[in-house]
C-alpha cells in the first residue's frame, strides 16, 4: 500500500525530521537511511517499523542535525599549532612569499584543534528520535488506513458481482439437466420413430441422473459461499489480512476453474470467464493490502 509520513522538531539541541513512505510490495521490504554517526540506529528503527508495518516496500529516512554542542569541549593543540607557525614561517623566508599568516589562515587547519564530545548515551539517543519515528509511523499508519477502507470497499463489490454471478450459474445448472432430459428423449424418439417400440422412461430418467451427476456443482457451489463467507471474516479483522485473501482468492480460482471443466453449457462458461475476470481483478487489489 502507498502512504507518506514526516514528523520533525527540536530535541536536546538537534533538529530531527523523520519521513517515511512506501509502495506496494507482497513482502516488508525496508530500506532505512539515516545521518551519518547515527547509523547505529538502524535495526532498532527496523525492528519498530516492523511492529507496525508487516507488507510494503518501506523507505525511511532519519536526519538529524546538531544544533547545540551540549558539553562539547575545543582546545588548542598548542605543541602542534607551534610546529605549524614554524613551518609556515620557514616557507614563507626560503620562498620570499608574501608574509600573510593570520589566525584565520593558520585555523583552517582543523588538525590544530582538539576537539572532545562527551560519550554519548545510545539510549537516550534513542529515546530522543522514538517520538519523531512513532508521529511520522502514525501518519504513515492513517494514510494506510484510508487507503485500506477504499480497498476494501472495492474488494467487497467485486465480490458480491462474483456472487450474483455464481447465482445464475447455480440457477442455469439446474435448467441444463431438464433441458438434457428433453433432448435425450426427443432424440430417442426421432430413431424410433416408424418402429412399434416403447420408450423405456426408467432408462430416460437413469441417462438424466448419470448426465446430472456429472455435470453437478452442488459442492464447489457449498465452498464457493463458504470462501465468500471468509472474505467477509478476513476483511473485518483487525490483524494483517492481504496473504491471507491471497490464498483464498486462489481457492476461488480452482472452485471456479472446477465448474467450468463440469459444465459443457455456453451460457456457464461465459459466467465462469465473467468470474475469473473478477477475480483477477481481486487478485491484483490483494497485493496492495497489508
Amino acid at each position: 500500500m502507498t502512504a507518506y509520513g514526516r514528523s520533525t522538531g527540536t530535541c536536546e539541541g538537534k533538529n530531527i525530521t523523520v519521513e517515511i513512505k512506501s509502495v506496494n510490495s507482497r513482502y516488508f521490504d525496508p530500506s532505512i537511511k539515516i545521518t551519518r554517526n547515527y547509523s547505529y540506529l538502524e535495526e532498532k528503527i527496523k525492528s519498530y517499523i516492523q511492529t507496525r508495518i508487516s507488507r510494503g516496500k518501506v523507505d525511511f529516512w532519519l536526519g538529524v542535525d546538531i544544533v547545540e554542542n551540549i558539553g562539547c569541549d575545543i582546545a588548542l593543540d598548542s605543541a602542534y599549532v607551534e610546529s605549524y607557525i614554524h613551518a609556515l614561517e620557514a616557507l614563507r623566508d626560503q620562498f620570499g612569499l608574501k608574509d600573510d599568516i593570520s589566525v584565520m589562515r593558520v585555523a583552517a587547519n582543523r588538525d590544530i584543534f582538539i576537539v572532545t564530545k562527551p560519550e554519548e548515551d545510545l539510549e537516550k539517543i534513542w529515546a530522543e528520535v522514538l517520538p519523531f519515528v512513532d508521529e511520522a509511523l502514525s501518519a504513515f499508519c492513517d494514510m494506510r488506513e484510508r487507503e485500506g477502507a477504499n480497498l476494501c470497499r472495492d474488494l467487497n463489490e467485486k465480490k458480491e458481482n462474483i456472487k450474483r454471478i455464481v447465482a445464475k450459474i447455480s440457477e442455469r445448472s439446474a435448467e441444463c439437466v431438464q433441458q438434457h432430459r428433453e433432448k435425450l428423449e426427443t432424440r430417442i424418439k426421432q430413431l424410433l420413430e416408424g418402429y412399434q417400440i416403447n420408450i423405456d422412461e426408467q432408462r430416460i430418467l437413469t441417462e438424466s441422473a448419470i448426465f446430472a451427476d456429472k455435470i453437478a456443482i452442488d459442492e464447489e457451489l457449498v465452498r464457493l459461499a463458504s470462501h465468500f463467507d471468509a472474505f467477509d471474516e478476513i476483511l473485518k479483522s483487525k490483524e494483517p489480512v492481504g496473504r491471507k485473501l491471497d490464498f483464498l482468492v486462489q481457492e476461488m480460482n480452482r472452485e471456479t476453474n472446477t465448474i467450468g471443466s463440469k459444465c459443457n453449457d455456453a451460457e456457464i462458461a461465459h459466467c465462469v470467464v465473467d468470474i475469473k475476470c473478477e477475480i483477477e481483478k481481486i487478485r491484483e487489489q490483494v497485493q496492495n493490502l497489508e
